[in-house]
């Protein structure tokens, strides 16, 4: 399976996946668990479209479509795989607590 579409986050995710399995084109919704996992900041980056290698083509053409009619972030923005710097800063913080909760022990 291919990455399609990189969301902001597991709402608009699901939104184009909709749209694709309206299409024709089976989907899979990533990240769905990892962003529970960021609590109450609303966790980006982490929520992605998959498809199938055959159908990569087809379901970027209508997510461009998609993109053109205002619906949503233009593909350029998708930050090429990096996760935001919101939640680098998280797994950095979540990282040094548990080095020093380890150190207190």
């Amino acid at each position: 399976m291919q990455i399609a579409y990189r969301a902001k986050d597991i709402t608009e995710a699901h939104i184009v996946a909709g749209l694709l399995n309206a299409r024709g084109i089976e989907t899979h919704v990533g990240g769905l668990y990892l962003q529970g996992a960021m609590g109450e900041i609303g966790a980006a980056g982490f929520s992605n479209v998959h498809v199938g290698d055959e159908d990569l083509y087809p379901a970027r053409q209508v997510i461009a479509e998609y993109e053109a009619n205002g619906q949503g972030a233009p593909a350029a923005e998708a930050r090429d795989g990096k996760p935001d710097s919101y939640a680098r800063w998280f797994l950095l913080t979540v990282s040094v607590l548990a080095l020093i909760w380890l150190n207190l022990r």
